[in-house]
């Protein structure tokens, strides 16, 4: 299984179409090694509806991470397939995938150069009042606009003049740019203190309206209002349903809800 097969384009690969978001999981397996001991999911099924927020909370290294790669196919499915508005995802040619998803995870890369060039990544023909526009979405142009030299403002290495929640807004304002149907949000909020986190949420919530959003929670609390969640763990899902159903089961989630644990 370490032996990957080289991702291809190859062949009549379907790059124009109108993605809605509808997400299917259909008896994925996937590990890390060549032993049944190193497979991380196995026979998953999933179904997240299009527009709708699937949470995943569980221990770690039960494969939440590694699910949600599967979906950009930064690893490839083994077993099974994942679809998409029920289409194959290896049907997809692979930019165009990718370009159906706005990812933003705990560790935001931010390369050396301009706050707008930073943005324009994620649509290089984009117009300054576009950006801007995106930033204001973001709640990041207050302090945008407060810096000297604004968009044109050089951000260092890896983002280095920025705050960790400066840095996060710039990610956020990046996806309202980029506007994909899908979303996924990798403990976005896990690295920033309480009060930035808080700002943050409330962002990331009005980003995942009419967006099929796939949420890998940090604390519990932020992953309330999702639509599903699942338990996941490394001997599959224990638990789902939304957060009312599984706290009446009383079952794993409800203990961990219960201690306000951070998994």
């Amino acid at each position: 299984m370490v032996d990957t097969p080289a991702q291809s384009n190859a062949g009549d690969k379907i790059d124009d179409l109108a993605i809605s978001g509808r997400i299917r999981f259909e008896n994925v397996t996937f590990g890390y090694g060549d032993v049944e001991e190193d497979i991380v999911l196995n026979s998953i099924n999933i179904h997240i509806p299009e527009g709708k927020t699937l949470a995943l909370v569980g221990p770690s290294g039960g494969g939440k991470t590694t699910l949600a790669s599967l979906i950009p196919r930064f690893y490839e499915v083994e077993q099974g397939r994942i679809t998409i508005d029920e289409i194959d995802i290896r049907d997809f040619d692979l930019g165009f995938l990718r370009r159906q998803i706005g990812i933003i995870q705990q560790d935001v890369f931010i390369f050396a150069g301009t706050i707008g060039e930073n943005l324009a990544i994620a649509k290089p023909e984009a117009s300054q009042q576009e950006l801007i526009d995106a930033l204001k979405k973001a709640e990041a142009w207050e302090f945008v606009s407060d810096l000297p030299s604004g968009l044109d403002t050089q951000i260092g290495q890896r983002g280095v003049k920025l705050s960790g929640g400066q840095k996060q807004r710039i990610a956020l304002a990046r996806v309202f740019l980029k506007n994909p149907p899908i979303l996924i949000l990798d403990e976005a909020t896990s690295a920033l203190d309480n009060k930035t986190e808080r700002y943050i949420q409330r962002t990331l919530e009005t980003l995942s309206v009419g967006r099929t959003t796939l949420v890998i929670a940090h604390r519990l609390s932020t992953i309330e209002k999702a639509d599903q969640i699942l338990v996941l763990s490394k001997d599959g899902i224990l638990e789902e349903g939304n957060h009312t159903q599984l706290m009446n089961q009383k079952g794993f989630y409800y203990h961990l809800r219960q201690g306000e644990a951070t998994i």
